[in-house]
């Protein structure tokens, strides 16, 4: 992969619970630029939320404890200078319209199955920030 830069200087938080995955998420983020927190759970995405005011979540959604549908839907209730309207994926081996269609419903703003190419998840990535359509 070819980093293009694109994601300098923004702040990502993934929530991820594969070990893998996780390293591979960051890596890939990390290596465009971008600042990464990687957790494990939903529980401690909510730790480090408010102090890291990420412009970005990357989330799973088959997390263990608590899933990514229950995790958007409470940061969605949040109040917007909170993160209630950070901008999201789904990031997801589950894959069918089906599983588009709620998470999309549970808050997320687009929806990608695993496994993504490194070049593919950055535009996703720079493509959310820069509020494109999806």
């Amino acid at each position: 992969m070819q980093p293009s830069g694109t994601l300098a200087d923004l702040n990502i938080l993934v929530v991820e619970d594969d070990d893998d995955t996780r390293f591979f998420i960051a890596t890939v983020l990390e290596m465009d630029g971008a600042k990464v927190i990687a957790v494990i759970s939903a529980a401690a995405a909510r730790e480090v939320l408010s102090e890291l005011q990420p412009d970005v979540l990357v989330c799973d959604i088959g997390l263990p404890g608590e899933d990514g549908y229950t995790f958007i839907n409470k940061i969605r209730a949040l109040k917007p200078m909170n993160g209630g309207r950070i901008p999201a994926i789904a990031l997801t081996a589950y894959a069918d319209s089906e599983a588009r269609i709620r998470a999309l419903e549970a808050g997320f703003d687009t929806h990608v199955s695993k496994p993504i190419a490194p070049e593919e998840l950055v535009e996703i990535v720079a493509c959310l920030v820069a509020s494109c359509n999806w």
